[in-house]
């Protein structure tokens, strides 16, 4: 992890507002990246959740992100109060639920920052991040809970606090088990709660890529395009990890299938050396293949959008 130092450029805006902004920029950001192989954009969607769904639930949250930045406690609070606010305003279902586990606590952890100075590291912004989710409490994993039916989350079948199970919440009680500690039972099999309990390393990489992208760093010759650079981080990650919607969707064989297609790509944009436009047909391909079986890397898209995030704090503009 670079240890820069970065100032943000909140300009006449109160804090809380210009951390929600990024928040919501980086999601409409993330969406709008075309083409992201198996993703709606703004060119595909699917048959009961469109892209302008996604816009909806972006720009529904920004008051709930605004007040979490202003709070240290309360995690599965706010992120009970995104669900709401994301499916109250559109008819899509579950667009941004695991994007709202990153967002909320990466927010409040900024509003924390923020509030003492306004230079910091990527690296001091995740460890304040670490330090909220360890913080979080029963209360937390009740509302959390709370809103799996809201959002019409798909979830892996597990023998301890069962989602499916009436008696879960009774079981967190009796075990004061922490939303923390529910992450951390589901590390080994859901990459949204492995970066609560290893310090949102992920998220801190797509950022990375994304910052050094926009400032020309990559051997790739992308370009500082924010649209190419969203893309390929997209594709870096999902090269490196098998995403855990694909796999809870289908099976761990197919999501360890897409990963290695984008490893080709990746290895494909390293070979060649030449502008981003010329492995444009390739990822399209990839694209193609899977909105036609309609596999779509959503926990991928989770974590870009949280790497957009942390780079836009970070004085990312285009």
């Amino acid at each position: 992890m670079n240890d820069a130092l970065y100032t943000i450029s909140r300009g006449i805006y109160p804090l809380s507002s210009y951390i929600a902004r990024c928040a919501q920029l980086a999601m409409c950001m993330e969406v709008s990246a075309s083409p992201k192989p198996g993703n709606i954009d703004r060119h595909d969607n699917y048959a009961d959740t469109r892209y302008e769904h996604f816009l909806t639930s972006a720009s529904s949250v920004y008051p709930v992100v605004e007040e979490a930045s202003s709070h240290e406690k309360g995690v599965g609070q706010f992120i009970k109060k995104a669900v709401i606010e994301s499916v109250n305003w559109q008819n899509g279902g579950n667009t941004h639920f695991g994007a709202f586990i990153l967002l909320i606590p990466l927010a409040m952890a900024a509003g924390e920052i923020f509030q003492e100075d306004e230079t910091f590291t990527i690296q001091q912004l995740v460890e304040s991040a670490y330090r909220i989710v360890k913080n979080t409490d029963t209360e937390d994993s009740i509302n959390f809970y709370s809103c799996f039916d809201a959002a019409g989350v798909k979830v892996n079948p597990v023998d301890e606090f069962d989602l499916r199970d009436s008696t879960a919440i009774d079981e967190l009680n009796d075990k004061n088990m922490t939303l923390y500690k529910l992450m951390d039972i589901a590390r080994g099999y859901d990459i949204i709660a492995n970066e609560w309990v290893t310090g949102f390393k992920r998220c801190v990489r797509c950022a990375e890529t994304i910052i050094d992208g926009m400032n020309g760093l990559h051997a790739p010759k992308i370009g500082a395009d924010i649209n190419d650079v969203t893309v390929y981080a997209f594709l870096k990650i999902l090269s490196e990890n098998e995403d855990t919607f694909i796999s809870t969707k289908y099976n761990a064989q197919t999501a360890l299938y897409v990963s290695g297609r984008a490893k080709k790509i990746i290895e494909e944009i390293y070979k060649i050396n030449e502008n981003f436009d010329t492995i444009l047909p390739m990822i399209k391909k990839l694209d193609s293949e899977l909105l036609e079986k309609k596999i779509n890397p959503g926990s991928t898209a989770d974590i870009v959008i949280a790497g957009l995030f942390i780079s836009l704090l970070a004085g990312v503009r285009f």
